[in-house]
């Protein structure tokens, strides 16, 4: 009877190309950099995928609305190159800074998050006053900013209470008070999807920093009883909500929505219809270039686009989660930690409302949808993730060393 090792050999035999990859992937990734690297390269691709989608989901509504078919694009653009040098800034700043910035952070926010409510500074849009404005074209959301400085504050309060976190009291003050009056302003702007958002940050640095099942049970129990108050407080409210179960049956009212966003996914079928071959983005599907924007990827890309972009999150999730198990920091753990929750957690309600297994209420995918209030929140989030992935045991040596090898060659090629 042929042992393990002797049946693993002869696959391996069988199958020359495939070990050879796995042994590939294995030495990638044992290597101090490849968190950095990974970081880097999903979120290049994401944006890239993003402009690319915002571009052909927009041009018809942008032709209609301004004439001009790259208007929102441009836009977006414009965004992108103001949110790459803050990002980059982020990724050079030192752990001592990035904590020093934590509670002003948090209290910026927050009062950001109060200016909605003063009248003439507030905005409304789609039924949430969750924008300011100061005069002209630019507007806010600041509930945006505060996913950012609510998962470094998080980090910051119980990098300090370290050793006192097991200790339940010490989990729960200040972080459920403070939580309680970020999530209760988005609440009062009727911004669900923002409050789900802030919500799953919450319950996921419990999680991490190992918070007793009743607290954790206990949180989350109260959460869920004020997103139903918040619920049905509205028949309106209670419509959108509950007509993901069938969206169909109310095709002409509140179900349109999601009933084209199916449309698009059905008909994109295993490779989807071409870029820029989207029929749904012609009128039909509102929002097509912000909350639907995963729906009209389905349509042109297919099955195999929406899986590419699962994936692409994924590797985003996995090199976040690395980093917090290979860092020293305790500040670095949390904050990675935080940020894949964030940014997963938004990406699976965005999608799960796509595809209907959640109710529309609105609310972007990262990188990806249209809107500068939350994208350069988002870029910041992923350059401090590659400042964190310096902090691996090798990380910033070999990153050094590639750099000063990278400057002796150009000095050679340029004798």
């Amino acid at each position: 009877m042929a042992t393990a090792t002797e049946r693993r050999s002869a696959e391996a035999a069988a199958h020359p190309h495939a070990d050879s990859f796995l042994a590939t992937l294995k030495r990638a990734l044992d290597r101090p950099t490849a968190s950095y690297h990974l970081v880097l390269g999903v979120a290049g691709l994401l944006l890239v995928l993003g402009l690319l989608m915002v571009l052909s989901a927009s041009s018809v509504y942008s032709l209609r609305q301004y004439d001009n078919s790259y208007a929102i694009f441009t836009k977006q653009a414009m965004w992108v190159a103001a949110g790459l040098p803050v990002a980059w800034i982020a990724s050079r700043l030192p752990l001592r800074l990035v904590r020093a910035l934590a509670w002003p952070g948090l209290l910026v926010s927050v009062v950001l998050i109060g200016l909605t409510y003063v009248p003439g500074v507030g905005v409304s849009i789609n039924g949430n006053r969750n924008w300011i404005t100061f005069g002209g074209p630019f507007q806010l959301q600041p509930s945006e900013l505060a996913k950012l400085a609510l998962v470094l504050w998080f980090a910051d309060v119980y990098a300090r209470k370290a050793k006192l976190l097991h200790q339940w009291r010490h989990l729960a003050v200040p972080l459920l008070p403070m939580s309680l009056v970020v999530v209760g302003l988005v609440v009062g702007q009727g911004d669900l999807g923002t409050a789900l958002v802030l919500f799953a940050i919450v319950l996921g640095m419990l999680w991490v920093v190992g918070a007793p099942a009743r607290l954790f049970a206990g949180t989350f129990l109260a959460f869920c009883a004020l997103a139903f108050a918040l619920a049905t407080t509205e028949r309106e409210r209670v419509s959108r909500l509950t007509s993901f179960l069938d969206p169909v049956a109310e095709y002409s009212g509140n179900g349109w929505q999601a009933s084209h966003g199916f449309f698009a996914l059905a008909t994109g079928g295993l490779w989807g219809r071409g870029i820029g071959a989207s029929n749904q983005k012609w009128g039909a599907l509102p929002e097509a270039h912000t909350d639907y924007i995963f729906a009209i990827i389905g349509e042109e890309f297919g099955l195999f686009g929406t899986l590419v972009v699962l994936g692409l999150f994924a590797t985003l999730a996995y090199a976040g989660i690395r980093i917090a198990v290979r860092t020293k920091e305790p500040f670095v753990r949390y904050a990675s930690a935080g940020i894949v929750v964030w940014l997963l957690g938004q990406a699976l309600i965005n999608i799960g409302m796509v595809l209907g297994l959640l109710p529309v209420i609105g609310i972007p995918l990262p990188l990806i949808s249209y809107g500068g209030s939350a994208l350069v929140p988002t870029l910041v989030a992923l350059g401090l993730l590659l400042s964190f992935a310096r902090t691996e045991p090798g990380a910033a040596a070999a990153l050094r060393a590639r750099r000063q090898r990278a400057g002796r060659a150009q000095q050679t090629s340029s004798r």
